[in-house]
């Protein structure tokens, strides 16, 4: 496994990239709401994009046709937007990226459509939890495996399985390059994050089976038993202090 570590400039045009990225799906989480289509969700994130001077990082990559993946219920990743309204109850993964003067931004989060039970308030609960406590414990010189270990402790502590099929990644000039990042792993092994690693961290984790399936779309991706999934993502970097989040959306 090989990767470049990128300097202080590189870090701040995946910033920038970020920036948009966050300001994107702050506007999105606002209306996520019954009656709302996934379609309109997708076309929005494309208009608030190109006036931020940003283009979609998605729409075209392995000739994917959307500018947001949008993941209902058991769906994991790689949702197709559709012009079926979303329901009270239901819970919504929206997955989006940014190409802003050819560096890429990437970050994901999953929320419900109005009042939800408590057993799925708890899964988007603790998919996020895992997505903090890989944060919390990344920094320089952290070894992957610790990341990794970080989300599967948690998840499987809350009676949880991990989705194993689709991984973290470093970012940059591409929007998927060196490490992978696996959702699961052990404590204080494997590569070395030293400064200047910038990497999405995507925790992706299941109320029932770990095993999935992909639709005839050849996209999204179910969980086989059709219970729900739940996905968080952030960008970060890696710095001689710590830790950023590039696409805080605070």
């Amino acid at each position: 496994m090989m990767f470049i570590l990128k300097t202080v400039r590189q870090i701040d045009g995946i910033r920038k990239s970020c920036q948009i990225v966050a300001h994107v799906l702050s506007k999105l989480r606002k209306e996520v709401k019954e009656g709302v289509t996934t379609v309109f969700l997708n076309n929005l994130a494309e208009d608030l994009c190109f006036a931020r001077g940003g283009i979609p990082g998605f729409k075209g990559y392995r000739n994917f046709p959307f500018s947001i993946c949008a993941s209902k219920n058991e769906e994991v990743v790689h949702g197709f937007p559709n012009n079926i309204p979303l329901r009270k109850g239901d819970i919504l993964s929206i997955d989006f990226g940014v190409l802003y003067k050819g560096w890429y931004g990437d970050s994901a989060f999953t929320v419900p459509v109005g009042n939800v039970s408590p057993e799925i308030s708890k899964i988007i609960t603790v998919g996020k939890e895992c997505l903090e406590k890989a944060i919390d414990i990344a920094g320089p010189y952290c070894r992957l495996g610790s990341i990794s270990n970080a989300i599967q402790r948690h998840a499987e502590n809350n009676n949880y399985s991990i989705i194993k099929q689709f991984v973290g990644h470093g970012i940059g000039k591409n929007l998927h390059e060196d490490p992978q990042i696996p959702n699961y792993g052990e404590h204080d092994r494997g590569l070395i994050l030293r400064p200047g690693t910038v990497i999405a961290i995507e925790p992706m984790i299941a109320e029932g089976t770990h095993e999935v399936e992909t639709l005839e779309d050849g996209w999204t991706t179910i969980t086989k038993d059709r219970k729900l999934s739940v996905h968080f993502e952030h960008t970060i970097a890696i710095t001689t202090c710590g830790v950023e989040i590039l696409t805080n959306r605070n």
